[in-house]
């Protein structure tokens, strides 16, 4: 090969590269092409993780973009140590501790009825006086005698979706 050819070659794989980098960015538009993580014989180069905005039931505020699911309340309309029931989609969202959201079904256990109070760190029903604990859904106080089941929500900044 001639040394000409080799350095127009040369000269378009480092183009390309540039390209890639520059398209690979955080402020990118999210299209199809990977970011490319730095490699270990790169001076400096630590790779990073990037959210994945995905919550197994319990999430803390975050600043990436709201996922898709249906709006249930704002952060601030849940109160620490206590909870919020949405009686339409049966869901009972709490938070423990202050930033910690946690989301069961409002259906309880015992014999279906509808959940009706977050009180004094449970979440209570009023047909026959079951109780489940704000922060995991265990029984409380019987006659249930299982958990509330756990709903998956997401907190996208003060915004928290049933997803």
């Amino acid at each position: 090969m001639s040394t000409r050819r080799r350095t127009i070659l040369a000269a378009g794989a480092a183009g390309a590269a540039g390209l890639v980098t520059g398209c690979g960015g955080n402020g990118g538009d999210g299209g199809s092409a990977p970011s490319e993580q730095p490699t270990s014989d790169a001076p400096g180069a630590t790779p990073t993780e990037e959210p994945t905005g995905e919550a197994t039931g319990a999430q803390s505020p975050s600043s990436a973009a709201p996922p898709d699911g249906e709006e249930l309340a704002k952060t601030a309309d849940i109160p620490v140590g206590g909870g919020k029931i949405f009686p339409d989609p049966k869901v009972v969202v709490t938070q423990p501790e202050a930033g910690e959201f946690k989301a069961f079904s409002a259906v309880c256990t015992h014999q279906g009825c509808t959940v009706s109070k977050v009180a004094e760190g449970t979440i209570d029903c009023a047909c026959h006086g079951s109780k489940y604990r704000i922060a995991d859904a265990s029984v409380a106080a019987g006659p249930a005698t299982k958990p509330l089941p756990p709903k998956q929500i997401t907190v996208a900044g003060d915004t928290i979706l049933l997803t």
